[in-house]
């Protein structure tokens, strides 16, 4: 994946460099920064510290050398993720709201697995990812994206760290994992993660996530303290309280056994978007709800939502929504929004297929954290150069790092 960019695209490159070093300040960090990420660009199957080194030097005796600074830029040395991260939302959004013509006023919740070798590596142990379908031996990156109609690009990254990892002191100095990292639920990586970047000036309108998150009701309940709409996948025993058309509530009910006495007259056909084999669509219900989960709350006093029931004909299945956006906006909206939850599976190809955001091949969690804050470094200037129309092109970027470091 390398970029033969035109002498404005190289100004771009070296003023985001620029902001980027500012946070790094020391001036061997810059260096090691424009090196590692000039490697997670360029070409290469493995995106990792060692042949990243091996490609940057040319030559062989220096190798060695060129990677142990790598490694101790990711695992030693001491800088800020968070202000990194900051610094590429900014410049993407900027670049992608530009070019849309909106702000990015629709976030994503999601997670993805990322498959690893052993049991050393922070985090990982045998649990279901959906990435793999199934149960593997991975680590899991909680993700919070930002999208126009356009484009998307990921804001931040968590990594889930199972009570296997957080209730072992050993397993914690081992890979050096912080005090102040109690056990954290994905939900409450997530909800972490809304509340930093709204306090740090980047806002969005509208949540999306699947049903491992929309299933809870303290992150539905986060979401609306946090100004959001939201529109997020439930699981079929989810229970709803029905509104009638004369505003009255009906018995408390699962989402399955509703959509199965409305019955297939009660759904309609909505399309969403053009996909590669022609225009998606789906047949959907929508009924007014309130929310029956028990969280103390007077249920008189809960807002009234859209239950969204989509059949899936093929399969002879449902799937389930709860969503907050407005009565008065038409449904062929709402599928639409709703629908815009796949552009993260676009995200996690191109993080991993392009950039290596899976191939940390260090232990260490200031080490993994770093390498994610590069890679999302990168991506963020490829989503902006991609809202500028730049187009990728097969050649290597002929960009000397130790000179975008200066």
């Amino acid at each position: 994946m390398g970029y033969e960019l035109d002498a404005a695209a190289t100004g771009r490159l070296g003023d985001y460099f620029g902001e980027i070093g500012a946070v790094l300040r020391d001036k061997r960090k810059r260096a090691s920064f424009a090196t590692y990420a000039f490697g997670i660009l360029g070409e290469g199957d493995r995106k990792s510290a060692e042949p990243i080194a091996a490609r940057a030097c040319g030559d062989p005796d220096l190798a060695n050398a060129y990677h142990e600074r790598l490694l101790h830029f990711l695992a030693k040395a001491k800088w800020d993720d968070t202000k990194v991260r900051r610094i590429a939302a900014r410049h993407a959004l900027k670049a992608m709201e530009a070019q849309a013509g909106e702000r990015a006023d629709v976030w994503i919740v999601d997670d993805t697995g990322l498959l690893k070798q052993g049991e050393h590596s922070v985090g990982v142990q045998r649990q279901y990812t959906g990435s793999a379908g199934k149960i593997a031996n991975c680590q899991i990156a909680v993700t919070l994206s930002a999208a126009t109609s356009n484009d998307c690009v990921p804001v931040d990254v968590s990594l889930y760290l199972p009570e296997s990892w957080t209730s072992d002191p050993a397993r914690r100095r081992k890979a050096r994992i912080p005090d102040a990292e109690p056990f954290a639920s994905k939900v409450d990586l997530a909800v972490g993660m809304v509340c930093r970047a709204c306090l740090d000036g980047i806002t969005g309108d509208i949540m999306l996530a699947d049903s491992a998150y929309g299933e809870s009701s303290q992150f539905r309940k986060s979401m609306r303290l946090y100004g959001f709409d939201y529109a997020v996948g439930v699981r079929c025993l989810t229970k709803v309280f029905p509104i009638d058309s004369q505003g009255r509530m009906r018995e408390k009910i699962s989402v399955r056994d509703l959509g199965e006495r409305l019955g297939p007259k009660a759904f309609r056909r909505h399309s969403w978007r053009d996909g590669t084999k022609g225009r998606l669509s789906g047949r959907f219900c929508f009924r007014r709800v309130k929310a029956a989960h028990d969280d103390g709350t007077i249920v008189d006093e809960r807002e009234e939502q859209w239950l969204i029931i989509e059949w899936d004909e093929d399969r002879d299945k449902m799937q389930f929504h709860l969503t907050t956006l407005p009565r008065r906006m038409s449904k062929k909206k709402i599928i639409r929004i709703l629908k815009e939850r796949w552009k993260t599976e676009r995200v996690y190809q191109e993080l991993k297929g392009e950039l290596g955001f899976d191939h940390f091949e260090g232990r260490s969690w200031p080490g993994w954290h770093h390498h994610v804050s590069v890679v999302l470094s990168c991506y963020a200037f490829v989503v902006a150069e991609r809202a500028r129309r730049f187009s990728p092109s097969q050649t290597t970027t002929t960009y000397d790092p130790q000179q975008c470091a200066a």
